[in-house]
């Protein structure tokens, strides 16, 4: 394992002027003058009301996550295949455009704020250095590759002050926030299990992104559109393949996190935060391929988890299940006949009922039986936790203006994944219970398991 000091070190890279780093560093508290002061109108927004945002990973999802931005200054575009990104060069036709990330933050000085869409792999490496920039951030789910990353990346949010958001829109929903407040309240007892699954990778187009079916075959030439270079970031060099960009990087370990590193973000994020879980004990895998020889290199079509949680202050132990593909999550005993089971969702068993909800954020949430939620609606308890009335996105832009944390900062997302990530790790010893330390980071019965907690990087890439 590399880079294993408690503070993170700043991106080496080619061109990169250290001494322009560390100025803009001490800049991470960004400061926008009110538009009254200058003299706007009301419900005007002045010029200076506005962020300056820039986009690393601005095709697809990050497509998407640049059009929530519309209503700020988006000043830069980086991407490295723009006919994949075409969208947004036509959305943002005045935005100056990038390949290349390092580039972008060293020349565009007037970048407030940058968002990260771009495969798993690289998010940790593009995050840091915008941050050790004192950029605020954010950063589509999971935070990171890497556990080691995914900690890393939560202490220097801390370290630079920066406002930051990990891109699990179900965080800054109302039902989440409502579970949360309901289980506080003892409306379901005491939480003891927690089932949650998905049906990716087994049904429909989801499959090919998550999941392979065979070794890439060939070394097909790169399309000229496509920098394969940039593409790859801090992973071991491999030749370039179509099973690989764009989409289907997910269903690759060099490159994405499975179908438990892009879903359980979002479906395990109630339980994980209305129960306080933190980090596991342990993690045991039990996982299926659809070929042997893909273990080593891609994600299993199936995979079983079983995470095990202390006690924390008045609540109990949890264990908590995770399935996905084929494997399926037993339906409970006392969840009526008829009820719909969602694609993907959880249980949660109480002492005194359970609760259901669906795929991000605690979406369709409800008590079972039926009769316990009936019994407890006209109990339910103040709400007391803060709303967000503008979205995810507006969230983060709300945060980086007025310095009030955004709703999943990297401190909470960043144990978020944390958690997700031990999972995938897990995955590679199937049937081999892990136990982890959370403080020293470290599994303490499996030292081969460690080895994986980061990666050696490609030269001229360093966290």
């Amino acid at each position: 394992m590399k880079n294993r000091n408690s503070k993170p070190v700043k991106l080496t890279r080619r061109n990169f002027l250290a001494s322009g780093a560390a100025a803009a560093a001490g800049a991470s508290v960004l400061t926008i003058v009110p538009s009254h002061v200058l003299g706007a109108k009301d419900g005007v927004a002045a010029p200076s009301d506005k962020l300056n945002i820039g986009g690393v990973g601005v095709g697809g999802q990050g497509g998407g996550n640049m059009r929530q931005c519309q209503s700020e200054n988006i000043v830069s575009l980086c991407d490295v295949d723009f006919k994949h990104a075409a969208g947004s060069v036509k959305r943002f036709p005045k935005a100056k455009k990038y390949k290349d990330f390092r580039v972008m933050l060293e020349k565009q000085k007037d970048i407030d704020a940058v968002m990260i869409a771009t495969p798993d792999h690289t998010h940790a490496v593009i995050a840091m250095a915008a941050m050790q920039m004192g950029k605020h951030v954010f950063c589509q789910k999971p935070l990171a590759h890497t556990v080691y990353e995914a900690r890393m990346l939560k202490e220097a949010s801390l370290k630079y002050k920066v406002q930051t958001q990990m891109g699990n829109q179900g965080h800054s929903s109302e039902e989440i926030r409502l579970l949360k407040e309901w289980i506080a309240a003892g409306a379901i007892g005491d939480v003891k299990e927690v089932h949650a699954w998905t049906n990716r990778p087994d049904k429909g187009p989801w499959y090919a992104n998550f999941a392979a079916r065979e070794l890439p075959k060939g070394t097909p030439e790169v399309p000229k559109h496509l920098d394969w270079d940039l593409w790859q970031g801090p992973a071991k060099e491999r030749p370039y393949n179509p099973a690989f960009h764009p989409f289907k990087w997910r269903a690759w370990l060099a490159y994405g996190t499975g179908a438990l590193g892009d879903m359980g973000c979002h479906i395990l994020d109630p339980a994980f935060w209305a129960l306080d879980l933190g980090y596991p004990t342990s993690v045991q895998a039990e996982v299926k391929h659809h070929k042997p020889e893909l273990a080593d290199q891609a994600f299993p079509i199936a995979s079983t988890l079983t995470y095990q949680f202390p006690a924390r202050g008045k609540m109990p132990p949890v264990k908590l299940v995770w399935t996905d593909g084929v494997y399926k999550t037993p339906r409970p005993k006392d969840f009526e006949e008829g009820r719909r089971v969602d694609p993907s969702g959880a249980f949660i068993f109480g002492s005194k009922g359970s609760i259901k909800h669906g795929s991000h954020g605690a979406s369709g949430m409800r008590i079972f039986p039926e009769v316990k939620q009936k019994q407890f609606d006209p109990h339910r308890p103040k709400k007391t936790i803060r709303r967000v009335t503008n979205g995810h996105m507006g969230d983060w832009i709300r945060a980086c203006k007025d310095g009030k944390s955004a709703s999943s900062n990297f401190e909470y997302g960043g144990a978020l994944t944390e958690m997700v990530l031990l999972g995938v790790l897990a995955m590679r010893f199937s049937g081999q219970k892990l136990e982890f330390d959370s403080k020293k980071m470290k599994f303490t019965n499996f030292p081969k398991a460690n080895e994986l907690l980061h990666i050696d990087y490609r030269k001229g890439w360093k966290l």
